[in-house]
């Protein structure tokens, strides 16, 4: 009885039909290739092993294959093996517009493709295009020859112990946190560390979250899906007013470059909030989404360094290498190390090749003098934003521009809807302000604005998103 699978060679399910062992064959190929199961240009196995997986005649397969390639459904070339054809049309699926896949001697219709925007300047998102890929490859390559063969296996929830290890020495130095490796948990985004800490939170019964009232409306989403309520905080030129936060468990806060405003919490307030969660049991989360890029005086510290007892930082390479590694980590508390670790499962979640690389490429000081590079790329781009806004659009003006990858653009009242629909022509991705506001926000006047990110643009793109971007603004 011939076998459904092979596995010799190039895999390849198939279930040859009927009583003829050929013509089942020869239809099973057939619907293959029709249906897109089989790839334009994909290889098949060689008739010498597909017959010994299916358990079958050779020649049944050579001559399977010959009447295909005749038909047009496979190619055959001396030492290019025999492939699926280009330019065949798969089989429409069920319940879209029918029609007959024929092979074709001409390329396949493409699907036409989604109307973009011909410039990005939504906040949060980095310059993915300097991405530095010769030395994250070297960094893996060298992490990749001395990884022990244990690191492959199911590993600790934390992390590996050479990430924490290189994080811990890099953020006592760059970000003033105090670290320890054990109090250290690598998560898959800071969206992940929230719906962990959320649920250690609601476990020692926490109910409600303080959160800022101008925010991620994600992250709110994510402390409401573990039975939290988010209460927002007052907000003025000094920041986030944490001195109304008396009833919740815990605070939510980006301190050292508040998102989207751009301003730093005030020394005050800082202290205020650290005394708040010391009076209380209370937890401060401490959000450092971009606290490497700083560009017009010293870096504000972390907040942690004032209490690592009741402040949990939490820091991510989103921003400074790229959001699709998917690489975050929560520096906590002794005391809640283990709690957090448990609620992340008794296995590490995180790809351990790319902690691994980003561990090396900490180590190495790659890491460094890729952030010191993307910090002066970046800083020239706000400068240019700064520079065309004086020129072409005084009546605007860019606020919470000393770091980060954004800025606020201050709008007449009443004007920014209209502004954002006419960025849209202008085919600018662009927000306004009224997107990060939380709903429960207390504002009699809310400010009109434009949340422009300068990070995602590559260079060669920036004066033309800035041309279109001066042609939205009113002045």
């Amino acid at each position: 009885m011939a076998k459904p699978w092979a596995t010799l060679g190039v895999d390849l399910h198939l279930e040859p039909c009927g009583p003829h062992l050929r013509r089942g064959l020869t239809d099973a190929l057939r619907e293959a290739v029709r249906s897109g199961r089989l790839a334009p240009g994909t290889r098949l196995p060689s008739s010498r092993a597909l017959a010994a997986d299916l358990g079958i005649a050779r020649n049944t397969v050579a001559d399977a294959y010959a009447e295909l390639v005749a038909e047009g459904w496979l190619t055959a070339r001396q030492g290019s093996g025999t492939r699926a054809a280009a330019g065949v049309v798969p089989r429409t699926p069920p319940g879209q517009r029918k029609g007959t896949a024929v092979p074709s001697s001409g390329a396949a219709r493409r699907p036409r493709e989604d109307t973009r925007c011909a410039y990005d300047l939504r906040p949060g998102f980095p310059d993915l295009a300097s991405f530095p890929r010769t030395e994250w490859l070297k960094a893996a390559r060298r992490a990749l020859t001395a990884a022990p063969n244990d690191a492959f296996g199911y590993g600790d929830p934390r992390g590996r112990a050479e990430l924490r290890a290189a994080l811990a020495g890099y953020l006592a130095r760059a970000r003033g946190v105090r670290a320890d490796p054990e109090w250290i948990v690598v998560c898959a985004g800071i969206s992940h560390g929230l719906k962990l800490l959320g649920a250690v939170l609601r476990a020692r019964g926490v109910r409600t979250v303080a959160v800022e009232s101008y925010g991620l409306g994600a992250h709110w989403r994510f402390l409401g899906g573990a039975g939290l309520r988010t209460a927002p905080l007052p907000f003025d030129r000094l920041g986030t007013d944490p001195g109304e936060a008396a009833d919740a468990g815990a605070v939510l806060l980006t301190p050292a470059h508040q998102f989207p405003m751009g301003v730093p919490l005030h020394s005050d307030r800082r202290a205020v909030v650290v005394d708040w969660a010391r009076r209380t049991g209370g937890l401060v989360l401490e959000d450092d989404y971009d606290g490497e890029f700083r560009y017009d005086r010293q870096p504000v510290g972390a907040l942690q360094d004032l209490d690592p007892d009741r402040v949990v930082h939490l820091g991510t390479a989103s921003k400074s290498l790229a959001p699709g590694l998917r690489l975050a980590w929560m520096v906590l508390p002794p005391g809640l190390a283990e709690e957090v670790a448990e609620a992340k499962g008794r296995i590490d979640t995180c790809g351990v090749t790319d902690q691994l690389t980003l561990a090396e490429f900490i180590t190495s000081g790659a890491y460094d003098r890729h952030v010191r590079s993307a910090r002066l790329r970046y800083r020239r781009r706000r400068d240019a934003l700064v520079a065309a806004l004086a020129a072409r659009a005084p009546e605007v003006h860019a606020t919470g521009i000393a770091a980060g990858l954004h800025a606020v653009l201050r709008l007449p009242p009443g004007s920014e809807q209209s502004v954002v629909q006419a960025a849209a022509w202008q085919g600018l991705a662009v927000h306004g302000l009224a997107r990060y506001r939380h709903p429960d926000a207390i504002d009699e006047q809310p400010m009109d604005a434009l949340v422009v990110g300068y990070g995602t643009p590559p260079d060669h793109a920036w004066s033309g998103a800035l041309d279109a971007l001066c042609a939205t603004l009113p002045g």
